[in-house]
């Protein structure tokens, strides 16, 4: 069973993607990903709701810090999926010194393996890894 903090990332992602795709109401899709996600466990919805609003605020600022460190790939260029789990983990990157960077980009990652494409993992794990070392 996945943790209460990989499920909140999990909804922070879906969210994130349906609010990029049909810029619809991110609390109201939040709270309804959090609801589905109930079969395989609680979320922890401080987190996802801080994930959330945080994407939706600071979007503008991640895009163009994602992509500095995506320089062959233009934000258009990037599916949604991965689009999506790169604004969760470069917010909190960026934005949330709890967390040790390698437990974000190792969430990202396996994020990015269920649900992105064959190379979304390893895509992923390139852009949040140079965007972390250039914190240090």
């Amino acid at each position: 069973m996945p943790s209460r903090r990989r499920l909140a990332r999990i909804a922070a992602m879906q969210t994130l993607f349906e609010f990029l795709v049909r810029n619809s109401d991110a609390e109201v899709i939040l709270a309804k990903n959090i609801e589905e996600l109930k079969k395989h466990g609680e979320a922890d919805l401080a987190l996802a709701k801080q994930l959330v609003e945080g994407g939706v605020l600071q979007k503008d600022d991640l895009i163009l810090a994602i992509e500095k460190y995506a320089p062959e790939w233009s934000w258009k260029r990037m599916d949604a999926i991965t689009r999506s789990i790169l604004l969760v983990g470069a917010y909190e990157l960026l934005h949330c010194s709890d967390v040790p960077p390698a437990v974000v980009m190792n969430e990202a990652i396996e994020i990015a393996k269920e649900y992105g494409t064959a190379e979304s993992g390893k895509f992923v794990n390139g852009v949040l890894n140079a965007l972390a070392q250039s914190r240090k």
